[in-house]
């Protein structure tokens, strides 16, 4: 099962962007996933391609049309497509690692790129649309975003990394942040890596590396550390 990924945008000259180049791109190329990017003006209802309104109510920007939206996402999924639907907005469940896992291992995603001041909330339920926020930030549109959660994703498929554990040993993996980590030269500016990590013993050096996650996660994310504690 190959996983395969379709963005709905405004800008499809986005993509791949950078999941054209190193680890996302090879892997890319050599077939292990499919990227595909729509654009949704040529899903519009009138000559003119438009795909927004002014908002119910009044006030500022423009929002864009369930109707417009509804005929793009119809177009690149069925009903029958297994694949969930994500629509990037700052109002979204955050993305975690755990949901970004389940995503890697499943058939892809059909991603939606929101703009202006988002899309008409009726196409959320209409369409089943998860609703994903990848920072506490506010992008001029869910491009980026969409980049961020499918690079994500990407370097978690099967043959796509060198080596299949670099990815159970990383920030999140377990809950906590990674431990620090260190190479050559030995002494680097006065300082010198922490004698542990070339003594050879293999237990102490497990050890150390998890104190040093649990008191980088302590200081930069409390929050992290208290799930992980429970």
């Amino acid at each position: 099962m190959t996983f395969r990924a379709t963005v709905l945008t405004l800008y499809p000259e986005m993509f791949p962007g950078p999941l054209g180049h190193a680890l996302a791109g090879r892997a890319l190329a050599n077939g292990l996933w499919a990227l595909e990017a729509v654009q949704i003006r040529d899903h519009a209802l009138d000559k003119h391609r438009s795909v927004d309104d002014t908002p119910a109510g009044g006030g500022l920007g423009m929002v864009m049309r369930a109707d417009v939206l509804a005929r793009a996402i119809d177009a690149v999924s069925p009903p029958d497509d297994p694949r969930p639907r994500l629509l990037m907005t700052p109002r979204g469940r955050p993305l975690t690692q755990a949901r970004v896992r389940d995503l890697a291992a499943g058939p892809g995603a059909v991603i939606l790129c929101g703009r202006f001041e988002g899309v008409d909330e009726r196409i959320i339920p209409g369409r089943n649309l998860e609703e994903v926020c990848v920072g506490d930030v506010v992008l001029s549109g869910g491009e980026a975003a969409a980049l961020l959660t499918l690079d994500a994703c990407v370097r978690l498929i099967p043959g796509v990394m060198g080596k299949t554990e670099s990815g159970a040993e990383e920030s999140f993996s377990d809950g906590l942040l990674e431990y620090p980590q260190y190479t050559r030269p030995q002494l680097f500016e006065g300082a010198s890596i922490p004698e542990v990590l070339t003594s050879g013993d293999h237990a102490k050096i497990a050890a150390w590396r998890r104190a040093q996650a649990l008191a980088v996660t302590r200081e930069r994310r409390p929050d992290l550390l208290a799930k992980a504690e429970k």
